[in-house]
């Protein structure tokens, strides 16, 4: 069996649950289908220890991010205060996904996104970022709610909903949509079995509808 490649991208300041919610997802979902999925830790610059934007946290990427390798590229947002001082050295949530919108990572993502063998799913703060860096003008995307109005002037078609399927780009709203996303992904891409043995196992339902740009739209 050829396992799909799930890498979730690491960055300085990352949310440890945009991190953690979808790895116990896609993980608990590989295991009910048998080990179809091998989901891994990356980084822009490879294998390393990398900081959360909560200082008492950190997770060890285990390979650098590699946009040719068919699967799934997924991009967590940050933590942080909203409000401070840049200039006083405040790390806020704009300030750390700026940071991130400028890294060395971009290039790397932007190349997945043109893979039409991967499929890239963002969310709170992750899909914002994409937006800042000049990915994602023209595609239908989701965010954090404090952060629709700033995905919108990117020029992406910004979407209040807790999942957005874009195709090849799958975006959630607010840090816990992680879960949703992930659950959606196992249902979309290998049956709604996997999914609700995996929201069984965690005593949690999928929430809200998923807003989709295929079908009959209003005119």
């Amino acid at each position: 069996m050829t396992q799909v490649h799930v890498q979730i991208v690491l960055f300085d300041g990352f949310d440890p649950l945009d991190v953690i919610a979808p790895f116990e997802v896609l993980t608990a979902g590989s295991q009910f289908l048998g080990g179809a999925l091998a989901v891994e830790f990356v980084s822009a610059s490879g294998p390393g220890v990398v900081r959360a934007g909560n200082s008492q946290i950190t997770l060890t990427a285990t390979a650098r991010l590699d946009p040719d390798v068919p699967g799934y590229v997924v991009v967590p947002g940050a933590v942080g205060p909203v409000d401070g001082d840049p200039d006083a050295g405040d790390e806020t949530i704009p300030v750390l996904l700026g940071r991130f919108a400028q890294s060395d990572a971009m290039p790397l993502i932007r190349r997945a996104l043109d893979n039409p063998k991967i499929t890239v799913a963002a969310f709170c703060g992750g899909s914002l970022a994409l937006a800042m860096a000049g990915l994602l003008e023209g595609r239908t995307a989701t965010t954090h709610v404090l952060g629709i109005d700033m995905l919108d002037a990117t020029g992406v078609n910004a979407v209040r909903a807790r999942v957005v399927d874009d195709g090849d780009l799958v975006s959630g709203g607010g840090v816990t949509s992680g879960l949703d996303v992930a659950l959606y992904l196992l249902e979309r891409d290998f049956g709604s079995q996997a999914a609700h043995a995996v929201e069984e196992l965690f005593e949690y339902e999928r929430r809200g509808t998923t807003w989709k740009t295929t079908g009959q739209h209003a005119a």
